[in-house]
């Protein structure tokens, strides 16, 4: 049953979809998701979690008309290997006050994708509208609910329809649609759960200073929000991606707005998802650049990866300042003594600075081993389970 809180428009056009979210009339071709690679990919040996070994295809092979896309425009789906059977997948885009792009980001991605699900999230203007004649299945939420929101709505619509692999991209034009093959690749050959399309992988992807500089930050947070020592992302917030079966399987996570581009690897993280990174192009030169204050949506996901770091490495996140904390007053303690019996004269300002570094270091210490002690024990019941 669907849920009450949208309301689905689906495209009057599309062809018919079997139980298995598949059409009648899909004519691409891919490589088997279990195993057989589509041509022009070379996945080099991975490390850890994550491999930045995939190769894309060169950009005459890419453009229109090329190999990946049969060479014509009715045709879905990542072509490969003639004869293979068909692995048709969803593209889902979110999209709020988007009219103006909406359209043309569905009718190029239609090309590549079985199926293009638009999620409008309480949009004032005609985005819905738009999707839906150019030929998107269309998910409208009553009221804007955050990105967060309109991509498990997404999400759910796909698992629905029976689709075994979704590519998300943003409603907005930042994301090349002609890039889907490249960012799908790993998922239909069954090398990977999770793709995030990277901006920072190639010199393609031209992105202003202060963004560049708040990615560094967000990225480095969401490592060290990763459990696992192999795990490292260089664009924690792309949202040019590609989820498995598996990975839509495993949506169990709670988010809200863009937080749920760093919550979403944390999380696959935990779960052992292999991920893996393909280099992506994007443009900042849309319509509508910023639906939120930058430094404001910035802070907003910093704090929400701060807070995972302290939920998942309370050692990490409390243990080491407050071990840091505690030398410093220690270190007050010791320079006031020092020039008490050398000069006679007692800092009553910086004593009073050391004891209470001390306590607070020593308070900090201590939360971080309690905290994970606990989260060992929570961990291994789990385990256990």
């Amino acid at each position: 049953m669907k849920d009450p809180g949208f309301f689905l428009a689906g495209n009057g056009n599309s062809p018919p979809i079997h139980a298995n979210g598949r059409s009648n009339d899909t004519a691409g071709r891919a490589a088997d998701a279990r195993g057989k690679q589509p041509a022009g990919y070379a996945p080099s040996p991975s490390s850890g979690h994550l491999s930045g070994g995939w190769t894309p295809l060169p950009e005459e092979i890419r453009s229109s008309g090329g190999a990946l896309m049969g060479g014509s425009s009715g045709v879905t789906g990542v072509s490969a290997i003639p004869g293979a059977e068909p692995c048709p997948f969803a593209v889902v885009a979110p999209a709020y006050n988007e009219a103006l792009v909406i359209g043309s980001i569905v009718l190029q991605a239609k090309r590549h994708a079985d199926r293009v699900i638009v999620v409008d999230d309480g949009s004032l203007d005609r985005t819905a509208e738009t999707a839906r004649l150019a030929g998107a299945d269309v998910i409208r939420l009553p009221e804007n609910g955050g990105k967060a929101k309109a991509m498990m709505a997404g999400f759910a619509r796909a698992r629905e329809l029976g689709y075994d692999a979704v590519v998300m991209l943003d409603g907005d034009g930042q994301h090349d649609p002609g890039e889907i093959p490249i960012v799908a690749a790993p998922v239909l050959a069954g090398e990977a759960d999770l793709v995030i399309g990277s901006r920072f992988l190639d010199t393609r992807a031209e992105i202003p200073a202060y963004r560049r500089a708040g990615q560094v930050v967000l990225t480095g947070f969401t490592n060290l929000s990763v459990d696992g020592g192999g795990f490292a992302t260089t664009d924690s917030q792309s949202g040019f991606r590609a989820l498995s079966r598996r990975a839509l399987e495993n949506l169990t996570f709670a988010s809200e707005g863009y937080n749920i581009e760093s919550d979403m690897i944390a999380h696959f993280a935990s779960l052992n998802l292999r991920v893996t990174e393909v280099p992506i192009s994007v443009t900042y030169d849309v319509p509508h650049k910023h639906k939120k204050n930058p430094i404001s949506h910035g802070f907003g996901v910093l704090a929400r990866i701060v807070g995972l770091i302290g939920y998942k490495r309370p050692l990490l996140f409390f243990g080491i300042p407050g071990g840091v904390i505690t030398l410093f007053g220690f270190a007050l303690e010791i320079y006031t003594f020092s020039e008490f019996y050398r000069i006679n004269q007692f800092h009553y300002a910086i004593f009073t600075l050391g004891i209470t570094s001390l306590i607070l270091g020593l308070l900090l210490v201590s939360s971080g081993l309690i905290l994970n002690f606990l989260v060992s024990m929570i961990e291994r019941r789990a385990g256990e389970t």
